[in-house]
């Protein structure tokens, strides 16, 4: 279950999203899946999760990304009360040494 709403996850996206293997197959992937907008959006909330990760302040976000203040305050409440999931990347980056 989705912890946002009272509807059961669908695990075929999830599954599908795991059987990727290179970046060139993600990127086609989530342009066949997604708008651009919405791409748009969830590449802005990674960056800010990112740089709220590397300490940086809200004001210097805000001017780097363009991102509100109010998806800055829900990304920012993700990485400390979420489900980790952004814990997890990051240290799998880092592990890999893809952190910038």
């Amino acid at each position: 279950m989705n912890k946002n709403t009272d509807q059961p996850r669908n695990d075929d996206l999830y599954r599908a999203i795991m059987k990727l293997h290179t970046l060139d197959e993600c990127k086609r992937f989530f342009d066949d899946l997604c708008s651009i907008s919405e791409l748009r959006a969830m590449e802005q909330r990674f960056q800010v999760a990112e740089l709220l990760h590397r300490g940086m302040i809200y004001n210097d976000i805000l001017e780097k990304t363009g991102a509100s203040s109010a998806t800055i305050s829900r990304v920012n409440r993700s990485l400390r009360y979420g489900n980790d999931g952004y814990g997890v990347i990051f240290q799998r980056l880092e592990e890999d040494g893809q952190d910038k």
